[in-house]
């Protein structure tokens, strides 16, 4: 009779990808009109063109309510149930309850465990190594991971370091439990976190540091604010030991990776975190020149767009890498599946 406890657990397995973005496109020229910035100056910097900025009322429920559908109906076998939900967010509708409850309630899930994650900008990885232990346990079988961000209700619009930087938008993806050798498993994530640079990256107002006061108006406190050159400085090399780390957990070689797809925050990030693993920047998908930096979304929507464009194929070994507000960073792998076709 074998022995329970020495069972392997079971992988985690891609089987769906979905995004949504709002419909209002902002481009660099119309942020040129309202502040001192140019199209050359951010595009330079950053390689962002354009972003998306939700409708008056859009919040994050309402983008994550329509990537989480997407993912649900594009599932490569063709099932719409899922055990969990896992939301990456840091612009939640509100402070509580979660906002997790309140997709699954709109997606008609059912009464499935359903909770928030946050780590901004690394929020889908912290929260796609939650769904893959959640799945390890038993606890699940299917888990509907969605990272959405209204990015923009935070965001000064005389600030140049955030205004021109940060987009609006949502992604998700479908797991289920499977092999660890079969097409979409992922394989073990690294993450790691520095609260000795949490005020590099913040949002000081609304939290128990400054509670609500009835006669209290705006300040400076209620948006984001960043240390854009020290967290350019400090990113590159945890991304890149980061991703180091989850591949050799993995198995794999760096000269083994097909693709990879990190955090959108900065092209000159994503370049030089290639530079400095050593791997060509013509596997590094970039879709920021269209989207701008959609924090916690970031990842699952570039997934998404790099299955509807052709850019990720079946069977290519995948790094997935991301930096944010913490500070923290994480990185994970996984074998492409073969997912059914989507509009671009």
């Amino acid at each position: 009779m074998s022995n329970p406890t020495s069972a392997r657990p079971p992988a985690m397995v891609l089987v769906g990808v979905g995004g949504y973005l709002p419909e209002r496109i902002v481009t660099n020229d119309d942020l040129s009109k309202v502040m001192d910035t140019s199209d050359e100056w951010i595009a330079s910097r950053t390689g962002i063109r354009e972003r998306r900025v939700a409708a008056e009322g859009q919040t994050s429920l309402h983008l994550a309510v329509e990537a989480g559908r997407e993912a649900l109906k594009a599932t490569n076998d063709g099932r719409t149930d899922v055990d969990a939900l896992v939301l990456a967010t840091m612009t939640p509708d509100r402070l509580c309850p979660a906002t997790a409850p309140d997709v699954a309630a709109e997606l008609g899930l059912g009464h499935i465990p359903a909770f928030d994650v946050s780590a901004v900008c690394s929020g889908f990885v912290y929260a796609a190594a939650t769904a893959q232990g959640l799945i390890a346990a038993g606890t699940a079988q299917r888990v509907l991971i969605i990272g959405t961000e209204v990015m923009s209700s935070f965001l000064n619009p005389e600030d140049r370091n955030t205004a021109v930087i940060f987009g609006d938008g949502a992604g998700a993806v479908v797991v289920r439990a499977g092999e660890p050798d079969e097409p979409g498993a992922f394989g073990p994530f690294d993450l790691g976190a520095d609260g000795g640079g949490s005020d590099l990256i913040t949002v000081n107002g609304f939290g128990g540091r400054t509670p609500p006061e009835p006669t209290r108006e705006n300040t400076d406190d209620d948006y984001l604010f960043m240390a854009g050159r020290e967290v350019y400085r400090q990113a590159i090399p945890a991304m890149a030991e980061s991703s180091r780390v989850a591949l050799a957990a993995r198995g794999w070689e760096l000269g083994d990776l097909d693709a990879v797809i990190g955090h959108q925050a900065n092209v000159r990030i994503l370049d030089a975190v290639c530079r400095e693993l050593g791997i060509d920047t013509s596997i590094s998908f970039v879709n920021l020149d269209k989207v701008g930096n959609t924090s916690g979304a970031s990842i699952p929507l570039a997934m998404t767009h790099a299955h509807q464009q052709g850019f990720t194929t079946a069977g290519q070994r995948v790094l997935l890498t991301a930096f944010g507000a913490g500070l923290t960073w994480g990185s994970g792998t996984l074998i492409w599946p073969e997912l059914p076709e989507m509009p671009a």
